[in-house]
């Protein structure tokens, strides 16, 4: 927030941005002459600054601050610093928007539809991930449409200078954020590319995680999960021990949760999804420890698998703004856990709320999932889901109806939570590849479509963000 004498400054560089005009995606517009650094001509625009320039090779590579207001629907009432990078390429080529829906990472990265079309790329920091908070923090004006403005101001003050094609993208919470765009602003991008969103209609109907769990893999597995979930609860009064002694030496505590106990339970629950999250079924399964582990190697695979990190304050805290969507518009994931029958202390614990500080208040918006869903199935343009088979976040995925134009949804045999379209068979992946180059607007090599870019090993390291994990 800012005082009134400073609400007339941020009120007059929001306009200064807004007057950009919404020309229609694709359409290149002025920005100065194209003789200047690109660098002044990126800080030409209102509202943005730089914090730092990095070298890239290649590249030109800014991590820039832009002003936004954190009320769109009320511009005047205060503004924050939303955090961006740009990895810079040409102005004569696309671009692509990418959000992983948290933190933006500072370090220069490039997604695979950036690689795949070898064009520029804008990552943004999602509102309410620090540094990019209001203070002081109204949590009311954080939900998808607020976020969705977000977006659309940076791409209407950033098209001025990148007026080729744009594709939006993400991963995950980053690729829920690039659908939620689209529905709010349908004609901002030429095409989307959304990997392994999850799309859950109605939070109280969850059937599809436990059809997921009955099925997944190998009955083997499956097995051989559940006998050492059981196993960990079995022990739960040394491990509790270990982790409470483990969080004392780390400074790190379980006030949100209230005890080691009832995070332990927390986590418990949770290795089952993160194990089929996260971890190569083709050998981690294998890896599965039988029961009669010792403590000390049940406690790396654990910690492997779920990471006992994860379920301190600590842990938690940066994962804030997550949970708090999760409990007011985005829905969290319910399955049942009859494997771990009996054993079970704290029945309905794992859920956003109890890792929400209590004095936040949340309500939950049963419009909002089923709104995007109708919006998807009968009016989504060039978009593209990407699905795991083996990510438990697919179970409930996003469909394309007969509405749909130039719309598809691939699934990648035997992928998880870091499935992509290099994934995918060959036919999927040449159908994808070929219309990701199409909405781009820039063309193939000859023979078989294939990413423009060459490969470089600094830049295309895939990030895989570890969604928080949430049991009802």
């Amino acid at each position: 927030m800012r005082k009134a004498t400073r609400w007339l400054l941020s009120l007059a560089v929001l306009i200064g941005t807004a007057g950009a005009g919404s020309t229609p995606a694709g359409a290149a517009t002025a920005a100065g002459p194209r003789t200047e650094d690109i660098k002044d001509r990126i800080l030409a625009i209102p509202g943005m600054s730089l914090i730092e320039e990095k070298p890239v090779d290649g590249y030109r590579y800014f991590v820039l601050n832009y002003t936004q207001p954190v009320d769109h629907r009320h511009p005047s009432k205060g503004t924050f610093q939303q955090r961006l990078t740009l990895l810079h390429k040409s102005v004569d080529r696309p671009t692509v928007f990418f959000t992983s829906g948290y933190n933006v990472n500072t370090t220069p990265s490039r997604s695979e539809p950036t690689k795949i079309i070898d064009g520029n790329q804008v990552s943004m920091e999602y509102r309410y991930f620090t540094p990019s908070r209001p203070t002081p923090t109204d949590w009311k004006k954080l939900d998808i449409r607020q976020a969705a403005n977000d977006q659309h101001r940076i791409f209407r003050a950033l098209h001025r200078i990148y007026g080729k094609n744009w594709i939006d993208t993400g991963g995950s919470k980053g690729g829920m954020t690039a659908t939620y765009y689209r529905r709010f602003f349908p004609h901002d991008m030429n095409g989307t590319v959304a990997y392994v969103a999850p799309n859950d209609v109605r939070n109280d109907e969850d059937s599809a995680y436990d059809r997921f769990f009955r099925t997944v893999g190998t009955a083997q597995c499956r097995t051989a999960l559940t006998a050492i979930e059981r196993e960990a609860l079995i022990r739960r009064g040394e491990m509790v021990k270990r982790f409470q002694d483990w969080a004392d030496k780390e400074k790190q505590t379980f006030t949100k949760v209230g005890t080691a106990d009832r995070a332990y339970e927390v986590m418990v629950t949770d290795l089952v999804f993160g194990f089929w999250q996260y971890q190569p079924a083709e050998t981690a399964c294998a890896e599965v420890p039988e029961p009669t582990v010792s403590t000390d190697e049940l406690w790396k695979w654990m910690d492997k698998v779920g990471g006992f990190d994860s379920y301190t304050d600590q842990g938690m805290e940066p994962y804030t703004p997550y949970y708090y969507q999760a409990g007011t518009q985005l829905g969290e994931p319910g399955y049942g856990y009859p494997q771990l029958s009996g054993l079970l202390k704290y029945p309905g614990i794992n859920n956003s709320r109890s890792f929400v500080p209590k004095d936040i208040p949340m309500r939950f918006d049963r419009r909002a999932m089923p709104d995007v869903d109708r919006w998807v199935r009968h009016h989504a343009q060039r978009m593209m889901f990407v699905n795991g088979e083996y990510d438990p976040w697919s179970s409930e995925h996003f469909e394309v109806g007969k509405g749909a134009r130039d719309s598809y949804v691939f699934t990648v045999p035997g992928g998880n939570h870091g499935s992509n379209i290099a994934k995918l068979k060959e036919a999927d992946r040449t159908k994808a590849t070929a219309e990701l180059l199409d909405w781009a607007g820039v063309q193939a090599p000859a023979g078989k479509p294939a990413p423009l870019a060459p490969d470089n090993k600094k830049l295309d390291k895939q990030e895989i963000r570890r969604m928080p994990l949430l049991r009802p």
